[in-house]
């Protein structure tokens, strides 16, 4: 429930901090410095909700504290990492306004190939995967499931094409220098 909630608050977010600046550059929206407020503490109580299901899922193991802890960091490495780079990265980048350092572009990199890796390859990737699962080629495979299927993966993979092509047009801009609008 209380990712429900915050994936509709941060969702709604974005939306309305989107909506209301006219360059994602520059634009400044109070409810993107507010919301970081919110994102600290669920990032902080996901983590620790992510560990206690953990703990309960393999108490019956008879292991102590340190080695539960050692497991549940082993598998959900990328999970954690997640959050991580959220809290220690992305929250004091956007903080301190320091949309022109290299961490902040070197972020930027790093979220359009997760985001395109995440969001966009896994619609082929899933398709492929039932390819190979049923001896049939990628080219093959939306012809051999029902309709249904491949309008709801459209239906799910079109917001992220249009989020993808967002954060491009964004990353463009972070990196074109003030030469080349002189130039252009």
């Amino acid at each position: 429930m209380v990712s429900s909630v915050h994936a509709v608050l941060a969702t709604g977010s974005g939306i309305v901090i989107i909506r209301s600046c006219d360059d994602v550059i520059t634009g400044r929206h109070w409810l993107a410095r507010e919301y970081v407020w919110f994102l600290i503490p669920y990032m902080i109580y996901d983590s620790y909700a992510m560990y206690l299901c953990d703990w309960c899922r393999t108490r019956d193991q008879n292991r102590g504290p340190s080695l539960t802890l050692r497991s549940f960091l082993s598998r959900n490495r990328l999970m954690i990492t997640h959050h991580a780079v959220i809290l220690f990265v992305l929250v004091p980048v956007a903080q301190l306004k320091q949309q022109h350092t290299l961490l902040y572009k070197v972020n930027g990199i790093l979220t359009l190939a997760t985001f395109f890796c995440c969001r966009i390859l896994l619609f082929p990737f899933m398709y492929w995967s039932y390819g190979r699962q049923q001896g049939l080629s990628l080219l093959q495979v939306p012809f051999s499931i029902p309709f249904y299927c491949n309008i709801a993966n459209a239906f799910l993979v079109a917001p992220q094409l249009y989020w993808f092509c967002l954060l491009c047009r964004k990353a463009v801009r972070l990196f074109d220098t003030p030469q080349a609008k002189k130039d252009g």
